[in-house]
């Protein structure tokens, strides 16, 4: 099965202290008691150190972060190409039946080879620890992942499912859809890759997908993509600007 590997030469190793979070204290040692019960991290005892920081998600939840920017500017980069969107689109005309399948937890998925985990080391103050799996922010991963979706359903064609990052999507008439959703779930099961229910929709007739909606009648624009446009607060940093002129180009890209 496909590891991660984390390239970065013969760079000497990162070292950051951790930020100060007095009003996330309790939060980020809570979320680094689950990772550990679950087995996403381990107890480190190497060189590398990166400072946390905690991001919170539409839901209100919080995502445990590590800040990756410079180590991602000594990694080298993994040149596995991601599939070009309009060619995914286009490989849809035709298809009357949509499944999406999501990973539960995509990334988290995925192991990181044994000698590059330690590259990943975080601190807090219950001390050091490492990532056993990808973890969020860090480079190389999409590239990873999709290397993976590729191995694992690589010998399904375009016309059976489309994979982009740990999304795939399938169609066509109802029994070929039926039998090609048979054919995914197998190939996933032999993988053991897991997905998430709540974000998987069956036998749609039309589904979101990669920022437009599918449907058997075409492909339009995603009409939630432009609503974030419009209601996007005023910026009031420069990361704030680079944030909106990057959704805005992710948009005018699709």
């Amino acid at each position: 099965m496909t590891q991660h590997r984390i390239n970065t030469g013969d760079h000497p190793p990162i070292k950051q202290y951790p930020r100060c979070l007095p009003l996330a204290k309790k939060e980020a040692d809570h979320l680094v008691k689950e990772m550990l019960d679950n087995g996403i991290i381990e107890e480190s005892s190497g060189p590398w150190a990166l400072p946390i920081l905690l991001v919170e998600k539409k839901n209100a939840s919080t995502r445990f972060c590590v800040d990756y920017r410079k180590l991602n500017e000594i990694m080298k980069k993994d040149s596995y190409p991601l599939p070009r969107i309009d060619d995914t689109l286009d490989a849809l005309n035709g298809s009357q039946w949509f499944t999406t399948l999501d990973l539960k937890s995509g990334y988290w998925q995925v192991e990181i080879r044994p000698d590059c985990r330690e590259k990943t080391a975080f601190t807090t103050e219950q001390g050091l620890w490492q990532f056993k799996v990808m973890p969020f922010g860090l480079c190389n991963t999409p590239a990873t992942c999709e290397r993976l979706m590729k191995t694992v359903l690589h010998r399904l064609s375009s016309k059976a499912c489309l994979v982009y990052l740990d999304d795939v999507i399938v169609g066509q008439t109802f029994e070929e859809h039926l039998n090609n959703l048979r054919k995914v779930f197998q190939k996933l099961h032999k993988a053991n890759l897991k997905l998430s229910p709540k974000k998987c929709r069956f036998f749609q007739k039309e589904v979101p997908y990669l920022g437009h909606v599918i449907s058997t009648e075409g492909i339009k624009s995603d009409p939630e993509k432009f609503k974030t446009i419009v209601d996007w607060p005023r910026s009031e940093t420069v990361q704030d600007l680079r944030s909106f002129l990057g959704l805005c180009t992710f948009i005018v890209i699709l």
